[in-house]
């Protein structure tokens, strides 16, 4: 697995550096945030951990610009930082950071994370169906059936089911929603996305209890693991 540090702390970057190279990662690393968003897009690494505080170009414009490229917005991304502010936080979720770790941190907790994240997208990209219940949902088909009946979405509608599910119980912002389902970030209001929502829910009926809405910063999909079973 490709890891890709961006951090200008080279204390820091050659303790994970070593721990990380041990557990047998494939460790790339930059110190400066121009160059660290260079280096994305060509090697393209399984998972970012990046740091706020960076000459040139600070994390949360890396972040951006990655969340807005075709070939990196995919990438799951670890914002590593000295700050513990709620509004960081938030503004790293509102761009589409996956995790969090704040400035002092054990390397251990570190790897944990990543190793967290890594297994989260290894079982999305297996994701062909879900099914919960007498809901199911095959993501190659397009295809949506409640009690064996057909529920027909729109192609927006379907996406954005399909990026709620393969994000369940992550909060997704309205931000990171257009960014990945409309691909554009300012051109269109973040209402489209609560229009698109509340048709959502209509469509699936006793199951729009499982969309929630989390007050002040977006949606996330909201199921118990344990009850979900393989179709």
């Amino acid at each position: 697995m490709k890891i890709l540090l961006i951090e200008d702390e080279e204390d820091i970057a050659s303790v994970i550096e070593f721990n990380f190279r041990k557990e047998g990662f494939e460790f790339y690393h930059s110190i400066d945030g121009v160059d660290g968003l260079e280096k994305a897009k060509k090697i393209k690494p399984d998972i970012i951990v990046l740091d706020v505080i960076l000459p040139s170009m600070d994390g949360f414009s890396i972040l951006r610009k990655l969340k807005l490229n075709e070939d990196t917005k995919k990438i799951p991304v670890i914002m590593l930082t000295a700050r513990d502010t709620e509004i960081d936080k938030i503004t790293g979720l509102e761009l589409g950071a996956d995790d969090y770790v704040s400035k002092p941190f054990s390397i251990r907790e570190l790897l944990a994370r990543v190793k967290a994240v890594a297994r989260r997208y290894n079982k999305e990209e297996d994701n062909k169906e879900f099914k919960f219940k007498d809901l199911y949902i095959n993501f190659e088909s397009f295809e949506v059936k409640i009690r064996n009946e057909k529920i027909l979405l729109t192609t927006k509608e379907f996406l954005l089911l399909k990026e709620l599910i393969n994000s369940k119980n992550k909060v997704l912002t309205r931000e990171y929603l257009l960014n990945t389902v409309w691909n554009v970030s300012d051109d269109i209001d973040t209402r489209t996305v609560d229009v698109h929502i509340m048709t959502l829910r209509k469509k699936l009926k006793k199951y729009s209890y499982l969309i929630e809405t989390i007050k002040n910063l977006g949606y996330k999909f909201n199921i118990d693991e344990k009850d979900i079973k393989d179709f």
